[in-house]
């Protein structure tokens, strides 16, 4: 028994040993996630809550397709006649013993065409829920990207005030050295660490915003909240301005959209509706057959056919009233929601221009400008032509053209995630 012992546990950490970096991958795998806005939407379109509930509402109405167009369960009678033969005999529930037995299989039958009718109104109906679902993922892809745009802007300011901060530390060195040969009063050193301390305090501002959005992509994602996420490492490029036609894609919002298609797909199944509330002039039918039994013979039997009679006319006419009220509001809403996508899609094609315009007034001009600017004055005051205040002032618009940079990207990402929104489909 004592050899058995060192065997099993070698077995055991065998196991474990084999079993660690099987799982490593996944993990880092997962880990990885939050490089790009790419593998944020992959990873949450198999697993976001939201998402998944409206897939399976649209599965749900897929279903009921069939029933919709589905003949009635047919129906079974049995009646049992004069149970007492005339007072005779005692009370029976026999077949064999009583008077008769009245055996009936009937069938409801609706007037022509309802069932294609009610089938045609869950169909469409079903489209119109996986239109639903479709705008549902459109909505949670744009909030992934325009959060990751957000993330990154954050996170590179962060990488920004960072720099500026080491810049501001060899500043004050300059500023000390310049101090302790009597060429500059202590102001300068003082205003230098009165930066540091300004910059620090951003820093902490920043991190605090990074943990939020963080904390929100996460969430989009169905992951614990502190659940570790990559740096950001790239934004996508922004299509050419001849893709971002609007009458080209105008055309494909019409087309494409999901919540319209989703308002189209309803306003047919009103117009089913109401044709299906008409139809409900005629009346249904039911039909059946069965035979009469006496003692133990069968020695009868008998057809049947009943109908409703519509005679409750100011019901139906109010019902009529309904599918074309309800038909009149399907297309003003699909009307509704077609001026606000389309006054959407302008406002973000001006919002992505003027971003890009703005990214390249910082990158071609601010920028270039900024540095030299700040060169002259870097030179000017170890030279003592120029004063510690107007070197901060040359520090800060570096920084600020910076910003401005990427916030114009960040921006530019966050009107082209509304754009894909609008068309359903990545451009």
């Amino acid at each position: 028994m004592r050899g058995v012992r060192p065997t099993r546990t070698f077995a055991l950490w065998l196991m474990l040993g084999l079993a660690v970096p099987a799982a490593a991958p996944a993990l880092s795998q997962e880990a990885a996630i939050g490089r790009t806005v790419e593998s944020l939407l992959e990873f949450a379109k198999d697993r976001n809550p939201e998402y998944a509930a409206m897939q399976a509402e649209a599965d749900a109405a897929a279903e009921r397709v069939t029933p919709a167009g589905a003949l009635p369960d047919p129906k079974f009678r049995m009646e049992l006649r004069d149970i007492t033969k005339f007072g005779d005999q005692n009370p029976t529930l026999s077949p064999s013993r009583v008077g008769s037995t009245r055996y009936l299989l009937s069938q409801d039958i609706p007037w022509f065409g309802k069932r294609d009718l009610k089938r045609e109104v869950a169909e469409l109906e079903g489209e119109s829920a996986k239109g639903r679902a479709l705008g549902t993922w459109s909505d949670i892809a744009a909030r992934i990207k325009t959060t990751y745009a957000q993330w990154y802007y954050v996170h590179r300011n962060e990488r920004l005030t960072r720099e500026i901060l080491d810049l501001m530390r060899r500043l004050e060195k300059i500023a000390q050295a310049r101090y302790s040969g009597g060429l500059v009063a202590l102001q300068d050193v003082i205003r230098a660490q009165v930066e540091q301390t300004r910059l620090r305090s951003e820093l902490v501002t920043l991190e605090t915003e990074q943990h939020h959005l963080h904390t929100r992509l996460n969430a989009l994602l169905a992951r614990p909240a502190e659940a570790p996420l990559a740096e950001p490492e790239r934004l996508r490029p922004l299509p050419a301005p001849a893709r971002l036609d609007y009458a080209t894609l105008e055309e494909r919002i019409r087309a494409r959209n999901p919540l319209l298609a989703s308002d189209l797909s309803k306003i047919k199944a009103a117009e089913k509706s109401r044709e299906l509330a008409y139809r409900n002039r005629y009346p249904d039918f039911t039909i059946g057959a069965g035979p009469i039994q006496y003692q133990s013979a069968i020695k009868e039997w008998e057809l049947m056919v009943e109908m409703n009679i519509p005679l409750q006319q100011s019901s139906r006419r109010s019902q009529e009233r309904e599918s074309e009220a309800m038909l009149a509001a399907a297309r003003s809403r699909r009307e509704a929601s077609t001026n606000q996508v389309l006054a959407e899609l302008a406002e973000n094609l001006a919002g992505i221009d003027g971003a890009r315009r703005i990214e390249a007034l910082a990158t071609d001009d601010l920028l270039p400008e900024a540095e030299l600017t700040f060169k002259a004055a870097l030179a000017g005051y170890e030279n003592g032509k120029l004063d510690f205040a107007t070197l901060l002032d040359a520090q800060r618009q570096i920084r600020q053209a910076r910003q401005e940079q990427i916030k114009a990207q960040a921006e530019g990402q966050a009107r082209l995630a509304d754009i894909e929104r609008l068309l359903g489909e990545d451009l």
